[in-house]
């Protein structure tokens, strides 16, 4: 018997109106982009609808993923436009269980930062 390997969490930020920044975690990141542009996501979400993916970041655990959310919501507006520009680097050397280190930006980031709405 074979055990199906967990389903990486993700760890995304939306660009929503006004030029605010959305932060969030899910397992499947177009669907839950499509439930916050449906109005059916966070209240957040709802008062200012998303524009795009800016990023997205894939972890091995919703325990991972969460704390990175958490690390992430304690930023600047900023600091996560850093983030999302690969200029500025938020330490997730302590998340041992990182599913994609190529996407965590500990030493030189190397981010998903797509140019085009996620459809």
């Amino acid at each position: 018997m074979t055990v199906a390997a967990p389903k990486p969490w993700y760890l995304y930020l939306l660009e929503c109106a006004g030029g605010r920044i959305y932060t969030g975690i899910t397992v499947d990141v177009e669907a839950r982009y499509a439930a916050h542009v449906a109005g059916k996501g966070a209240r957040f979400t709802r008062a200012y609808p998303p524009s795009r993916v800016l990023l997205s970041l894939s972890f091995a655990d919703r325990s991972a993923a969460s704390r990175a959310e958490y690390r992430i919501k304690q930023l600047t507006a900023s600091q996560k436009r850093g983030l999302i520009a690969g200029t500025y680097v938020c330490d997730f050397s302590d998340f041992t269980n990182l599913a994609d280190l190529s996407h965590a930006p500990v030493a030189e980031p190397s981010l998903k930062a797509p140019d085009a709405p996620v459809e």
